[in-house]
Parts: structure tokens; sequence; C-alpha cells
């Protein structure tokens, strides 16, 4: 199963392990650069919703979705009773 660990790589390309680790054979890894400033996730999710909801509450959009939300499924069969039996 893979597992993330974290990790530094120096100007020359020395990779040095944050966490110490155990393996009981040599295994392959994957690695990832990243950048030095990751803009938190959450901030970023945050200004998008606000976004989003700027739009999404507006009258307008209350409105041409109305429909939508009054529609109600039909019944994949219905019981038909014939009086004529």
């Amino acid at each position: 199963m893979p597992h993330t660990i974290e990790a530094v790589i120096d100007e020359q390309g020395q990779v040095r392990l944050l966490t110490p680790l155990k393996l009981a054979a040599a295994k392959r890894a994957l690695v990832t650069i990243l950048e030095d400033e990751i803009p938190p996730v959450q901030d970023a999710t945050l200004m998008s919703e606000a976004a989003l909801a700027e739009d999404w509450n507006r009258q307008n959009e209350n409105e041409a979705w109305a429909h939508l939300q009054q529609w109600q499924p039909k019944r994949a069969y219905s019981k038909q009773t014939n009086s004529t039996n």
C-alpha cells in the first residue's frame, strides 16, 4: 500500500526523509517536487465559496432553478385497477 512521507531534497538532489522509515526490502518511490510556499487550501476554498455564493444567492438564480425544486419523480410503475374483470 502506498505511503506518503515528507522529505527535503537539497540542491545536489540528496533526499532526506523527515520521518524515520524502516522497510523489509528495497521499494520503488515517486518524488513530487513541491513549491516552497503552498497557499492554504482552506483559504482558497473559502474565497471560491464566497465568490460563487454571490451568484448562487441572487433572486434570478432562484427563479431559474425553481422548476427543478418542484419536480417530483414519477413512479416506475403504477397499479391499474380494471373494474371489468
